[in-house]
């Protein structure tokens, strides 16, 4: 994800100091991708670096800075907002490592693995569908749809696992059936 994107994004509506910009992306998205203040700030001085940021002062009375966009800024946000995020664009997932690496492994269950892993996320979607009634009774739309995101994204792995297990058990029939029998079903 893009921090210095959505830095950018909540700038455009006005000008912020750092403190102000952590706490409006983790609102604004629901506390979903917490940030470090330091993040932000460093952040900052790499977009004030490349003309995208300026500040706004020498900082008030309790020393903070707010900073502004420029039109440079103003062009990169609506670039942002024009273009589509790639795919490809995911951090490496964890889960797709440990199962491609457990099927490698002769003293690793695999099954057992993806058991784990989806009770887990069950639990996770049952507490994620409790997040989007409460959205849904508040009527925060953006909450909502972050919720919604995480749901569609634990619903498509509760199916990748359930695949991975249909396809764990063939492999293994493949490599516990005898050739003779092998044979025969051809």
């Amino acid at each position: 994800m893009s921090i210095r994107q959505a830095m950018l994004a909540l700038l455009s509506e006005q000008p912020m100091y750092g403190a102000q910009l952590r706490s409006e992306f983790e609102r604004r998205t629901a506390g979903t991708w917490p940030l470090n203040v330091g993040q932000v700030y460093t952040t900052l001085g790499r977009l004030q670096r490349d003309g995208l940021v300026e500040a706004d002062g020498e900082g008030d009375d309790e020393g903070r800075i707010t900073y502004g966009l420029t039109d440079a800024g103003r062009t990169s946000v609506g670039e942002w907002f024009a273009s589509s995020v790639s795919p490809d664009s995911a951090p490496r997932d964890e889960l797709t490592i440990k199962v491609a690496l457990g099927v490698t492994l002769s003293d690793v269950d695999v099954g057992e693995v993806v058991q784990t892993q989806r009770a887990d996320s069950l639990r996770h979607l049952q507490a994620l569908t409790r997040d989007k009634r409460d959205a849904v009774a508040t009527d925060d739309l953006a909450r909502e749809l972050v919720v919604e995101r995480s749901i569609f994204a634990i619903e498509a792995q509760v199916r990748w696992l359930d695949h991975m297990e249909s396809r764990i058990r063939r492999a293994r029939r493949r490599t516990t059936t005898p050739p003779a029998v092998e044979e025969t079903r051809r």
